[in-house]
């Protein structure tokens, strides 16, 4: 099973995102996790450069980058059902450690103590607040794309989502989300052009 980590990887652009939802746009992990490295970087650099806290912006968008690698074992477990009970949801993420695992053993020995602090190590729990709160804005995001796209069915997720990124804490989210989140409401002619 060795040398199968890239293959793996490439899988997540058919895993798909929102499972118990219409989407006007399909969504599948690959570009939720690019998204989600974007904004985690952002994170990174405002926590060290607006709050003066250090951090490694590029540490976040790689742990970011390979947040749902689990789920190309695992697939996408709707939220709904993740976080159903406590049960449920201290299992699944045994299963994602799991999983983890299985694809670390993908990868040549030499190249695995590079991978394990993505997907399972000390790098991860030093920023998982920051790229938990990426995730919760890429999904905000993907719920505002759908409303102006004029999709209602991620009307009660937007809400939610908003409601508990204005309950996280950091500062760093207060700021993206007062001051990128209000063009994500723009058409391109709003945005107008650049240059």
């Amino acid at each position: 099973m060795s040398d199968h980590f890239f293959a793996y990887l490439s899988r997540m652009k058919y895993i798909g995102r929102w499972s118990l939802m219409r989407n006007s746009m399909p969504e599948n992990i690959q570009e939720h996790s690019h998204s989600t490295a974007v904004i985690a970087h952002a994170l990174g650099v405002i926590r060290r450069d607006v709050m003066h806290i250090p951090c490694d912006p590029n540490e976040c968008a790689a742990v970011a980058l390979y947040h749902d690698c689990p789920e190309i074992l695992t697939g996408d477990l709707p939220t709904p059902v993740k976080y159903h009970s406590p049960d449920i949801r201290g299992a699944y993420r045994e299963i994602e450690e799991l999983a983890c695992r299985r694809l670390l053993e993908t990868l040549p020995e030499e190249l695995r103590g590079a991978y394990e602090p993505l997907l399972a190590g000390e790098t991860q729990a030093r920023v998982h607040d920051l790229v938990k709160a990426a995730d919760k804005l890429s999904a905000y995001i993907k719920c505002i794309e759908e409303r102006r796209a004029g999709n209602d069915e991620f009307l009660s997720a937007e809400k939610q989502t908003r409601a508990l990124l204005e309950q996280s804490g950091l500062p760093e989210v207060r700021y993206f989300m007062e001051h990128f989140i209000p063009a994500f409401e723009l058409t391109l002619d709003e945005l107008g052009t650049i240059g």
